[in-house]
C-alpha cells in the first residue's frame, strides 16, 4: 500500500515541477497541483486505511480504563458482534 502512495505522491510531484518549469505555468499552479493531486487524496486514502487502527486502539483505550477501574470489560450481544463484523 505505501508503495503506491509513495509512486502517487512521485507523479504528483512531478506534475508540480511541470507545471512550475512550463513557460505558461505559475508557482501557484504548481502549489494547487501538488495540493489537489497530491496531498489531498493521499490524505484522504490515509484517513480511510487507518480508521480499523484508530477503532482498535479506542477500544484497547476502553477496556484499559475498564480494568483500570476494577469493573469487568462489558460483553456484547452476539447479534452486534455479527453486525461488526460485517462492516469490516
Amino acid at each position: 500500500m505505501y508503495l503506491v502512495a509513495i509512486a502517487w505522491a512521485y507523479i504528483a510531484l512531478m506534475m508540480a515541477a511541470a507545471e512550475a518549469t512550463s513557460p505558461q505555468g505559475t508557482l501557484l499552479g504548481a502549489f494547487f497541483t501538488l495540493l489537489m493531486y497530491g496531498v489531498l487524496p493521499l490524505g484522504l486514502l490515509f484517513y480511510i486505511l487507518g480508521t480499523p487502527g484508530r477503532r482498535r486502539r479506542r477500544r484497547a483505550a476502553e477496556l484499559a480504563t475498564q480494568r483500570d477501574a476494577g469493573g469487568h470489560p462489558t460483553t456484547r450481544p452476539a447479534e452486534g458482534l455479527a453486525a461488526e463484523r460485517e462492516e469490516t
